[in-house]
């Protein structure tokens, strides 16, 4: 096993969740995870992360316009895969879904909830449990099911209210906020106007963001191919968040023997803010496996963005880039 793996097991084992008073406040009467108002409904159910796969025979995905947060990993080979959190609405169906990775735990554990995924190593596992998480897997218990139109393992989807049925009592409750949320966004009143991200994640995996005035929008295209759901409609984000980050090896392959690289997300490092066709740059901090990522600007105010949903992707220093346009 690698030292960075090793480390990242042994953190996981000995941290969680703090209320030191550095996470973001909740916006009264809203969704934790999307500041946007939740008109009454019950906000007291826990957040549902996961694992949804991106190569090419994954697309067009199920469900992931529903989800609150996506965050955008490398995995082996290049690929990406994602991070989707659900909390204020849940789509009847979801998918593909795929095996869990190394920072998977760090990226769930701060919302105290549980993470799904079709399977995976067994360190991975331990460390997702270790970390706080509530592990849902095929064997676990209903909502897992094969579609018939696609070859496995592309076939795998999900009812995520059946796995929320599946909460224990340790994993009941809501999720902490995680960013900052308001009406006066950070890179609007502050950054530079923007109509286009360009992102290089590896070789491969080079997704792009167009600002859509009339969408109100960041919509998606996998190079310059729109990225389109399973029933036609864009992704679309109102926030885009880059973090820069370190990838590096670790001792696992998968089962083609291709090396699984890990993204360590404890620590800090820059950041790219995007909301309203405008951006700004950033900080990023995360203490620990069991906290959350922490935007500031240069001088320590927090990065504050629109309500909505917001996605996270995760760009390799050294071997990553980033365009703004």
């Amino acid at each position: 096993m690698s030292a960075a793996v090793a480390g990242f097991l042994l953190a996981a084992a000995v941290t969680c969740a703090t209320d030191d008073g550095s996470a973001p406040e909740q916006v009264p009467g809203a969704w934790p995870l999307t500041g946007v108002d939740a008109g009454g409904a019950d906000t007291a159910r826990p957040a549902l992360a996961v694992k949804v796969e991106n190569s090419d025979a994954a697309r067009p995905q199920t469900g992931l316009n529903a989800a609150d947060v996506v965050w955008e990993q490398v995995v082996e080979g290049g690929i990406s895969r994602f991070v989707a959190v659900y909390h204020s609405t849940l789509p009847p169906t979801l998918g593909p879904v795929r095996s869990v990775r190394p920072m998977d735990a760090p990226i769930a554990a701060p919302l105290r909830g549980l993470l799904a995924f079709s399977g995976g190593q067994a360190p991975f596992i331990d460390a997702a449990r270790a970390a706080g998480l509530q592990v849902v897997q095929p064997d676990s218990g209903p909502g897992f099911f094969r579609t018939g139109d696609r070859v496995a393992p592309h076939n795998t989807y999900v009812d995520p209210a059946a796995l929320l049925g599946q909460a224990d009592a340790e994993h009941q409750g809501p999720p902490p906020t995680q960013f900052w949320f308001g009406a006066d966004a950070t890179a609007v009143a502050d950054g530079e106007p923007t109509g286009a991200l360009g992102l290089a994640l590896s070789a491969i995996a080079e997704p792009r963001w167009e600002w859509s005035g009339g969408d109100g929008a960041w919509l998606r295209s996998e190079g310059t191919v729109p990225a389109l759901e399973a029933d036609g409609a864009r992704m679309r984000a109102t926030n885009v968040v880059v973090l820069r980050v370190d990838l590096v090896d670790t001792a696992f392959t998968d089962s083609a023997g291709t090396a699984v690289p890990e993204t360590v997300l404890v620590g800090d490092g820059e950041a790219l803010v995007a909301t309203g066709g405008h951006t700004v740059e950033a900080e990023w901090s995360k203490e620990s496996v069991g906290d959350p990522v922490v935007l500031t600007l240069p001088g320590g105010d927090p990065v504050v963005l629109a309500p909505g949903s917001t996605w996270v992707e995760l760009v390799p220093n050294g071997s990553g880039s980033v365009t703004v346009g």
